[in-house]
């Protein structure tokens, strides 16, 4: 990276800093602790914090903090998103994070969240040249998602890294070290898992929601990801969601903010709340009588930064104090102590001096990146190949690789559009491939047609329809007719399935969605060109499980490509031709339908999840196929037993005995002793690797006390004493993926720290 210098300052900083060293040059005095480099960020923090007034204390426990210019204190907003992108434009946009679950590759994940964080870096700088932080160009970003798809109907479960706890967690754990740099000294970013806890829909009911939860459920399923994230990540930030679990909002949970986060995690960064959640507080959870309460058993429970303003676009536009003046009603109240405002605002100007937002730029390394750095080659090639990762193949009847092939028919409403690969909380590249691109330029020799066969969505974004006409284009079944292969893309898009949306339509309500079928209009359309009898290869763009029941019985081969990003046709154009063996495995169950899943708003993992799901799934979760083969042998595992609390050493030879180079993600399942509580079986550890037709590898694991633990009934991580299964394959044990199993022993029983 080629590294160039500024000069530069923001203007409100520059004036303050210069007020300081005039007053101190005049009165002999020394410089200000809080700009005394050599010390440690919290007593420099601490030294500003305790020479502000109440009301400059208020005004920065909001997203739109205020300037203040006597201690030259610039504005600055806290809020910007960077699910799998910097969400402003000219940035690069990577698949959507079920996508990145697909890949189930930690590595890169992790350098792609270092390459959100130095485009990060440049557009915050490009924001300060311009006057000023505005909304989506700070350096605290709030991602990633860490809750757990415990349910495909949630419109936001795209946000996701899937269903499990323990994928979840290997994958914020490599988004936040990746995003937050590894300088001893400055963050390059800070990343912020969200939403802390127990959030996953449904979206209609997300601001007044009381989710009762058992410890077990707690433990096992909707704690790991965070902790991992913060333990062994070190996030900066955690957000606290929307809705109570167990009587208490998230955002003044004792048990979340207080026993959990701060006490047996030991977090020592800031709680930014959801936008209006502590708003929610009062207006919805009813669980204090006023606003100023609400607004001070927040901050005294360890909420420290308030995401309250949604229509400024820039803290210095911010006009009046009605977002933070609750904080300073509630200390003259009586009902916040001063020191509880000391204490949030102390972590939150910590984090400012670890971002350098108070030192020389000649000291802060990542203040210097060049322009080039947003959406540069090097950061598309990484979308493409994370875009390729994440391809899953579901069937494959032998249509597909495609070669040799002169007449392609494309049908489907999504072939042509680019808005779609993108998904949610993306930004805006300076070009994205959509499908029907990437093909012809895969294909140049093909004769391509396109005919879409049927409009997806009719009316505006807010209120989109289905089209009143779902009988599929006479034009679309002549095109199949005259072609030796047909490649249907089809599936839904973010406009359906997204946050807390005005949407009511068969299938679909209020962003979530209450059928896991295909829009009827594309389901028709896939089924007159089949009609054709031509090969047909079902291309599914979707953030969530679909349930294509009848796609598995007639289509040639169904390939699924998620939301996948800036590079996603050329991704998907490349899997369809061969040159990238798809790897992809799926991060959630498909199920076959609605029928097979729990109430929505039950929050219990019974009957949910491939670890709790003991019916017949339309595909498992780890499934997914390749154009090569692979065969596991030679599994080692320890002879004798293992005393509680020791790490297992396991390996397995890998090798690849088809014809193509591939890859292949080894995955290792272990099934439990009989103890109440534990899963059917858990993931514990995976390794994606590279293999040439007939090479092999040896792939090793440690898996560690808490790889090895489970959680009892009553609620309590423990590993137990007895046998234990080990399964380790392309797969999930017992769904026709090659694999290796085993057993080993151990002795003793130990308890884990929560």
């Amino acid at each position: 990276m080629t590294i160039r210098s500024r000069t530069w300052q923001p203007a409100a900083l520059l004036a303050g800093l210069a007020v300081l060293a005039g007053g101190a040059h005049a009165q002999g005095a020394a410089t200000p602790a809080y700009l005394n480099t050599s010390l440690p960020p919290q007593v420099r923090a601490a030294d500003l914090v305790h020479r502000m007034t109440l009301p400059e204390k208020a005004s920065q426990l909001v997203n739109a903090a205020r300037a203040i210019p006597r201690l030259g204190v610039p504005a600055y907003n806290w809020w910007s998103e960077a699910l799998h992108g910097v969400k402003v434009d000219g940035t690069t946009e990577y698949p959507e994070p079920i996508g990145l679950g697909a890949t189930f590759d930690a590595a890169g994940i992790h350098e792609m969240a270092h390459d959100i964080g130095i485009e990060g870096r440049v557009v915050h700088e490009d924001a300060l040249r311009a006057g000023g932080s505005t909304i989506f160009h700070g350096l605290d970003f709030w991602s990633p998602n860490v809750n757990i798809f415990r349910d495909p109907r949630w419109g936001r479960g795209q946000e996701t890294y899937g269903e499990d706890p323990y994928l979840t967690g290997r994958m914020a754990v490599a988004y936040v070290t990746g995003m937050q740099g590894s300088n001893p000294r400055y963050y390059l970013a800070i990343a912020t898992p969200k939403h802390f806890d127990v959030h996953s829909g449904p979206e209609p009911t997300r601001h007044f929601a009381d989710v009762d939860v058992s410890k077990h459920d707690m433990e096992d399923t909707y704690l790991p990801a965070f902790r991992a994230a913060i333990v062994e990540g070190h996030a900066g930030s955690v957000m606290c969601a929307y809705n109570a679990i167990k009587g208490e909002p998230a955002c003044a949970n004792r048990f979340l903010l207080q026993h959990t986060l701060r006490g047996a995690w030991q977090f020592q960064g800031y709680v930014v709340s959801d936008c209006d959640a502590v708003t929610d507080i009062f207006q919805f959870h009813r669980f204090r009588p006023t606003q100023a309460q609400a607004s001070a058993i927040s901050l005294e429970r360890g909420m420290d930064n308030e995401c309250a303003d949604f229509g400024n676009l820039s803290p210095a536009a911010a006009a009046g104090d009605s977002d933070y003046r609750p904080y300073v009603e509630a200390v003259q109240q009586g009902y916040l102590s001063e020191s509880a405002l000391d204490t949030a605002l102390i972590r939150l100007f910590t984090a400012r001096i670890r971002l350098g937002m108070f030192d020389p730029p000649s000291m802060v390394p990542y203040s210097h990146i060049p322009q080039k750095e947003l959406d540069s080659p090097a950061h598309r090639k990484l979308a493409l190949h994370l875009a390729e990762e994440s391809m899953v193949l579901l069937k494959n009847d032998g249509v597909l690789p495609l070669r040799h092939v002169r007449r392609i028919a494309v049908v489907g409403p999504l072939a042509d559009q680019t808005e779609v690969l993108l998904g949610n909380y993306a930004g805006t590249p300076t070009h994205t491939v959509s499908f029907l691109e990437g093909l012809q330029a895969e294909f140049p020799k093909a004769d391509i047609t396109y005919v879409a066969g049927t409009p997806f969505l009719t009316g505006d974004q807010e209120h989109p329809t289905f089209p009143a006409n779902d009988t599929p284009d006479p034009a679309a079944i002549a095109a199949a007719r005259q072609a030796d292969v047909v490649i249907a893309v089809v599936g839904i898009t973010s406009h359906l399935e997204r946050e807390e949306a005005p949407i009511d339509l068969p299938g679909f309500v209020g962003g979530d969605r209450t059928s896991l079928a295909m829009p009827a209009p594309e389901e028709n359309l896939v089924r007159a060109v089949a009609a054709t009898g031509k090969p047909l290869v079902v291309v599914l763009m979707n953030g969530s499980a679909l349930a294509v029941n009848w796609e598995k019985a007639h289509a040639s081969a169904i390939l699924e490509a998620w939301y996948s990003g800036e590079e996603g046709g050329a991704a998907i154009a490349a899997t369809l031709s061969g040159r990238n063996d798809p790897a992809g495995r799926l991060p959630v169950t498909f199920y076959t339908g609605v029928d097979q899943l729990p109430k929505f708003e039950d929050y219990s993992m019974a009957g949910r999840t491939y670890r709790y799901f003991d019916g017949q799934p339309l595909w498992p979760f780890g499934y997914g196929l390749s154009y090569t083969t692979f065969r596991y042998g030679h599994l080692t595992l320890p002879a004798g037993s293992i005393a509680a609390g020791a790490p297992l050493a396991a390996s397995v030879r890998v090798t690849n005995t088809g014809k193509v180079a591939g890859d292949e993600v080894v995955q290792l399942y272990l099934k439990f002793p009989d103890v109440p509580g534990a899963p059917l079986r858990a993931l514990r550890s995976f390794q994606r690797i590279h293999l040439k037709p007939g090479a092999s590898q040896v792939v090793r694991f440690r898996l560690g006390p808490r790889d090895l633990s489970m959680v009892t009934e009553a609620g309590d991580r423990i590993v137990a004493q007895g046998t234990y299964g080990v399964s380790v394959g392309g797969g999930q044990p017992g769904t026709g993926a090659p694999s290796v199993s085993g057993t080993f022993q151990v002795s003793g029983q130990i308890e884990l720290p929560e």
